[in-house]
Protein backbone atom coordinates (compact mmCIF):
# COMPACT_ATOMS: atom_id res chain seq x y z
CA UNK A 1 0.00 0.00 0.00
CA UNK A 2 1.13 4.01 -0.76
CA UNK A 3 -0.44 6.83 0.50
CA UNK A 4 -0.06 9.95 -1.18
CA UNK A 5 -1.68 13.59 0.10
CA UNK A 6 -4.07 15.36 -2.51
CA UNK A 7 -4.93 18.77 -2.00
CA UNK A 8 -8.02 20.11 -3.87
CA UNK A 9 -7.63 23.80 -3.05
CA UNK A 10 -7.57 25.74 0.01
CA UNK A 11 -10.42 28.35 1.53
CA UNK A 12 -11.44 30.48 4.54
CA UNK A 13 -14.16 30.44 7.11
CA UNK A 14 -15.65 32.55 9.88
CA UNK A 15 -13.20 31.23 12.83
CA UNK A 16 -16.74 31.87 15.06
CA UNK A 17 -18.44 29.38 13.29
CA UNK A 18 -15.35 26.75 13.36
CA UNK A 19 -15.15 26.93 16.97
CA UNK A 20 -18.58 27.40 17.99
CA UNK A 21 -19.41 28.84 21.84
CA UNK A 22 -15.51 28.85 22.31
CA UNK A 23 -14.27 32.29 22.90
CA UNK A 24 -12.20 33.94 20.12
CA UNK A 25 -9.47 34.68 22.76
CA UNK A 26 -8.98 30.99 23.48
CA UNK A 27 -9.52 29.66 19.89
CA UNK A 28 -7.47 31.98 17.81
CA UNK A 29 -4.21 31.11 19.65
CA UNK A 30 -3.90 27.85 17.40
CA UNK A 31 -6.19 29.47 14.42
CA UNK A 32 -5.31 33.22 13.90
CA UNK A 33 -8.35 35.07 12.53
CA UNK A 34 -8.08 37.47 9.52
CA UNK A 35 -9.60 41.30 9.89
CA UNK A 36 -12.72 39.47 8.28
CA UNK A 37 -12.88 36.83 11.35
CA UNK A 38 -11.11 34.38 8.66
CA UNK A 39 -9.35 31.16 9.46
CA UNK A 40 -7.39 29.30 6.76
CA UNK A 41 -8.59 25.86 5.89
CA UNK A 42 -7.73 23.02 3.79
CA UNK A 43 -8.86 20.45 1.79
CA UNK A 44 -6.37 17.79 2.03
CA UNK A 45 -8.11 14.31 0.77
CA UNK A 46 -6.08 11.44 0.77
CA UNK A 47 -4.74 8.68 -2.06
CA UNK A 48 -4.55 5.59 -1.25
CA UNK A 49 -3.06 2.72 -4.14
CA UNK A 50 -3.05 -0.38 -3.18
CA UNK A 51 -3.37 -3.20 -5.63
CA UNK A 52 -5.03 -2.62 -8.23
CA UNK A 53 -7.12 0.13 -6.41
CA UNK A 54 -6.52 3.60 -6.02
CA UNK A 55 -8.97 5.13 -3.83
CA UNK A 56 -9.66 8.86 -2.97
CA UNK A 57 -10.99 9.75 0.47
CA UNK A 58 -12.64 13.03 -0.36
CA UNK A 59 -12.86 15.89 -3.04
CA UNK A 60 -12.92 18.73 -1.84
CA UNK A 61 -15.37 21.62 -3.54
CA UNK A 62 -14.85 21.24 -6.98
CA UNK A 63 -15.11 23.74 -9.49
CA UNK A 64 -18.80 24.19 -10.74
CA UNK A 65 -20.23 27.13 -8.69
CA UNK A 66 -20.11 30.31 -9.61
CA UNK A 67 -18.65 33.37 -7.93
CA UNK A 68 -21.07 34.38 -5.41
CA UNK A 69 -20.67 30.83 -4.00
CA UNK A 70 -17.08 31.06 -3.83
CA UNK A 71 -17.01 34.26 -2.62
CA UNK A 72 -18.33 33.38 0.54
CA UNK A 73 -15.01 30.83 1.09
CA UNK A 74 -11.90 33.05 0.03
CA UNK A 75 -10.15 31.01 -2.08
CA UNK A 76 -6.37 30.76 -1.99
CA UNK A 77 -3.72 29.03 -3.60
CA UNK A 78 -3.83 27.30 -6.73
CA UNK A 79 -4.02 23.76 -5.76
CA UNK A 80 -6.27 21.39 -7.40
CA UNK A 81 -7.30 17.93 -7.57
CA UNK A 82 -6.04 17.33 -11.27
CA UNK A 83 -2.19 18.94 -10.38
CA UNK A 84 -2.06 16.87 -6.99
CA UNK A 85 -2.58 13.83 -8.94
CA UNK A 86 -0.22 14.48 -11.66
CA UNK A 87 2.59 15.09 -9.19
CA UNK A 88 2.31 11.49 -8.06
CA UNK A 89 1.96 10.36 -11.48
CA UNK A 90 -2.06 9.37 -11.78
CA UNK A 91 -5.14 11.03 -13.41
CA UNK A 92 -8.49 11.23 -12.60
CA UNK A 93 -9.29 8.15 -14.94
CA UNK A 94 -6.72 5.86 -13.03
CA UNK A 95 -9.45 6.18 -10.30
CA UNK A 96 -11.17 3.37 -9.01
CA UNK A 97 -13.32 3.91 -5.84
CA UNK A 98 -13.93 7.85 -4.55
CA UNK A 99 -14.92 6.94 -0.83
CA UNK A 100 -17.19 10.14 0.55
CA UNK A 101 -17.09 10.45 4.66
CA UNK A 102 -20.04 12.74 4.26
CA UNK A 103 -21.78 14.64 1.24
CA UNK A 104 -21.33 18.28 2.68
CA UNK A 105 -20.40 20.30 -0.31
CA UNK A 106 -16.68 21.01 0.85
CA UNK A 107 -16.04 17.53 0.94
CA UNK A 108 -17.66 15.75 -2.47
CA UNK A 109 -18.17 19.00 -4.50
CA UNK A 110 -15.48 17.90 -6.53
CA UNK A 111 -16.60 13.96 -7.36
CA UNK A 112 -19.25 15.68 -10.10
CA UNK A 113 -18.59 18.18 -12.67
CA UNK A 114 -20.04 20.33 -14.98
CA UNK A 115 -20.73 17.60 -18.94
CA UNK A 116 -18.84 19.28 -21.80
CA UNK A 117 -21.21 22.13 -22.95
CA UNK A 118 -22.62 22.92 -19.36
CA UNK A 119 -25.81 21.63 -20.08
CA UNK A 120 -25.89 19.19 -16.82
CA UNK A 121 -24.05 17.41 -14.15
CA UNK A 122 -21.48 14.22 -14.83
CA UNK A 123 -19.16 11.99 -12.42
CA UNK A 124 -15.92 13.82 -12.37
CA UNK A 125 -14.18 10.38 -12.03
CA UNK A 126 -16.02 8.45 -14.60
CA UNK A 127 -14.17 5.00 -14.16
CA UNK A 128 -14.88 4.81 -10.19
CA UNK A 129 -17.57 3.62 -8.02
CA UNK A 130 -18.50 6.53 -5.00
CA UNK A 131 -19.07 5.01 -1.38
CA UNK A 132 -21.53 6.61 1.32
CA UNK A 133 -23.84 4.83 3.90
CA UNK A 134 -27.38 4.17 3.25
CA UNK A 135 -28.21 6.37 6.09
CA UNK A 136 -26.06 9.17 5.43
CA UNK A 137 -27.44 9.02 1.89
CA UNK A 138 -31.23 9.43 3.11
CA UNK A 139 -29.88 11.82 5.39
CA UNK A 140 -28.35 14.16 2.90
CA UNK A 141 -31.24 13.63 0.15
CA UNK A 142 -33.74 14.49 2.33
CA UNK A 143 -31.89 17.20 4.13
CA UNK A 144 -33.03 19.07 7.35
CA UNK A 145 -33.29 22.99 7.25
CA UNK A 146 -30.16 22.96 9.40
CA UNK A 147 -28.18 21.41 6.84
CA UNK A 148 -29.91 21.97 3.30
CA UNK A 149 -27.25 24.65 2.20
CA UNK A 150 -24.30 21.94 2.56
CA UNK A 151 -26.17 19.45 0.96
CA UNK A 152 -26.39 20.58 -2.22
CA UNK A 153 -28.60 18.29 -5.34
CA UNK A 154 -26.19 18.64 -7.85
CA UNK A 155 -23.39 17.32 -6.06
CA UNK A 156 -25.13 14.34 -4.71
CA UNK A 157 -27.87 12.91 -7.24
CA UNK A 158 -25.22 12.48 -10.16
CA UNK A 159 -23.68 9.98 -8.46
CA UNK A 160 -26.85 7.53 -8.51
CA UNK A 161 -28.04 8.40 -11.60
CA UNK A 162 -24.54 7.26 -12.98
CA UNK A 163 -25.47 4.13 -11.55
CA UNK A 164 -21.90 4.44 -10.06
CA UNK A 165 -23.33 5.05 -6.24
CA UNK A 166 -22.26 1.79 -3.85
CA UNK A 167 -23.04 1.73 -0.24
CA UNK A 168 -20.50 0.47 2.66
CA UNK A 169 -22.27 -1.43 5.42
CA UNK A 170 -23.20 -0.24 8.90
CA UNK A 171 -21.87 -0.97 11.96
CA UNK A 172 -23.48 -2.45 14.63
CA UNK A 173 -21.58 -0.50 17.24
CA UNK A 174 -19.49 2.39 16.34
CA UNK A 175 -16.66 0.66 14.16
CA UNK A 176 -17.12 -0.94 10.99
CA UNK A 177 -14.54 -3.51 10.82
CA UNK A 178 -12.68 -4.34 7.54
CA UNK A 179 -15.18 -2.56 5.35
CA UNK A 180 -15.87 -3.17 1.58
CA UNK A 181 -12.85 -0.42 0.92
CA UNK A 182 -10.34 -2.85 2.70
CA UNK A 183 -10.16 -0.76 6.02
CA UNK A 184 -12.15 -0.01 9.69
CA UNK A 185 -14.43 3.04 9.42
CA UNK A 186 -15.74 5.05 12.48
CA UNK A 187 -19.22 6.50 12.08
CA UNK A 188 -19.74 9.71 13.95
CA UNK A 189 -23.19 11.04 14.22
CA UNK A 190 -22.16 14.49 15.66
CA UNK A 191 -21.23 16.51 13.14
CA UNK A 192 -23.72 14.71 10.34
CA UNK A 193 -25.44 11.91 10.48
CA UNK A 194 -23.45 8.65 9.90
CA UNK A 195 -20.18 10.74 9.17
CA UNK A 196 -17.47 7.57 8.33
CA UNK A 197 -13.99 8.15 9.75
CA UNK A 198 -11.66 5.79 7.51
CA UNK A 199 -8.90 3.91 9.93
CA UNK A 200 -5.86 2.54 7.89
CA UNK A 201 -3.28 0.48 8.60
CA UNK A 202 -0.26 0.98 7.09
CA UNK A 203 3.03 0.41 8.01
CA UNK A 204 2.36 -0.64 11.41
CA UNK A 205 0.97 2.61 11.88
CA UNK A 206 -2.78 3.08 12.12
CA UNK A 207 -3.87 6.46 9.82
CA UNK A 208 -6.96 8.15 10.63
CA UNK A 209 -8.51 10.49 8.40
CA UNK A 210 -10.47 12.84 10.68
CA UNK A 211 -12.72 14.79 8.31
CA UNK A 212 -15.33 16.92 10.90
CA UNK A 213 -14.54 14.98 13.74
CA UNK A 214 -11.41 17.10 13.93
CA UNK A 215 -10.73 19.59 11.68
CA UNK A 216 -8.07 21.02 12.88
CA UNK A 217 -5.62 20.47 15.74
CA UNK A 218 -7.03 23.69 17.66
CA UNK A 219 -10.35 21.53 17.93
CA UNK A 220 -8.39 18.80 20.24
CA UNK A 221 -10.22 20.33 23.60
CA UNK A 222 -13.21 18.81 24.07
CA UNK A 223 -15.54 21.54 24.26
CA UNK A 224 -13.95 22.97 20.94
CA UNK A 225 -16.82 22.09 19.11
CA UNK A 226 -17.80 23.37 15.38
CA UNK A 227 -21.08 25.63 15.27
CA UNK A 228 -22.16 23.47 12.23
CA UNK A 229 -21.73 20.44 13.74
CA UNK A 230 -26.10 19.68 14.04
CA UNK A 231 -25.37 17.47 17.67
CA UNK A 232 -22.21 19.56 19.77
CA UNK A 233 -23.17 17.08 22.72
CA UNK A 234 -22.85 14.12 20.93
CA UNK A 235 -19.40 15.25 19.04
CA UNK A 236 -18.31 16.08 22.88
CA UNK A 237 -18.69 11.96 23.11
CA UNK A 238 -17.71 11.25 19.77
CA UNK A 239 -14.19 12.98 20.25
CA UNK A 240 -13.36 11.92 23.96
CA UNK A 241 -13.88 8.11 22.77
CA UNK A 242 -11.64 8.56 19.76
CA UNK A 243 -9.37 10.29 20.98
CA UNK A 244 -9.14 8.77 24.41
CA UNK A 245 -8.71 5.92 21.42
CA UNK A 246 -5.86 7.57 19.47
CA UNK A 247 -3.51 8.79 22.46
CA UNK A 248 -4.06 5.08 23.98
CA UNK A 249 -2.59 3.61 20.86
CA UNK A 250 -0.55 6.44 19.14
CA UNK A 251 -2.99 6.69 16.20
CA UNK A 252 -1.62 9.28 13.48
CA UNK A 253 -4.59 11.57 12.96
CA UNK A 254 -4.82 12.51 9.04
CA UNK A 255 -6.34 16.31 9.39
CA UNK A 256 -8.19 17.11 5.93
CA UNK A 257 -9.17 21.09 7.13
CA UNK A 258 -5.99 21.81 9.10
CA UNK A 259 -4.32 24.42 6.45
CA UNK A 260 -0.97 24.27 8.70
CA UNK A 261 -0.91 20.25 10.42
CA UNK A 262 -0.54 17.86 8.11
CA UNK A 263 -0.56 14.86 10.41
CA UNK A 264 -0.70 15.06 14.33
CA UNK A 265 -0.26 12.78 17.51
CA UNK A 266 -2.00 12.97 20.59
CA UNK A 267 -0.99 12.42 24.26
CA UNK A 268 -3.22 11.88 27.36
CA UNK A 269 -2.11 14.94 29.72
CA UNK A 270 -3.66 16.85 33.12
CA UNK A 271 -6.14 18.59 30.75
CA UNK A 272 -7.31 15.74 29.12
CA UNK A 273 -6.11 14.76 25.31
CA UNK A 274 -3.94 16.85 23.80
CA UNK A 275 -1.78 17.67 20.96
CA UNK A 276 1.82 15.15 21.02
CA UNK A 277 3.52 15.37 17.81
CA UNK A 278 3.26 17.00 14.15
CA UNK A 279 4.49 15.43 10.58
CA UNK A 280 4.29 16.30 7.32
CA UNK A 281 2.76 13.74 4.92
CA UNK A 282 6.00 12.96 3.67
CA UNK A 283 7.44 11.83 6.95
CA UNK A 284 4.98 9.63 7.62
CA UNK A 285 4.02 8.49 3.69
CA UNK A 286 7.40 8.03 2.28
Amino acid sequence: MKLYPIQAGNFKLDGGAMFGVVPKPLWQRTNPADNNNMIDIAARCLLIEDGDRLILIDTGMGDKQDAKFFGYYYLWGDDTIDKSLATHGFHRDDITDVFMTHLHFDHCGGSVQWNKDKTGYETAFKNAHYWSNKDHWKWATEPNRRERASFLKENILPMEASGQLKFTGLPENKILKNSALGFDLFFADGHTDKQMIPMLQYKGKTICFMADLLPTAGHLPMPFVMGYDTRPLLTLDEKEVFLNMAADNNFYLFLEHDAHNEIITVKHTEKGVRLNETFTTNEIFI
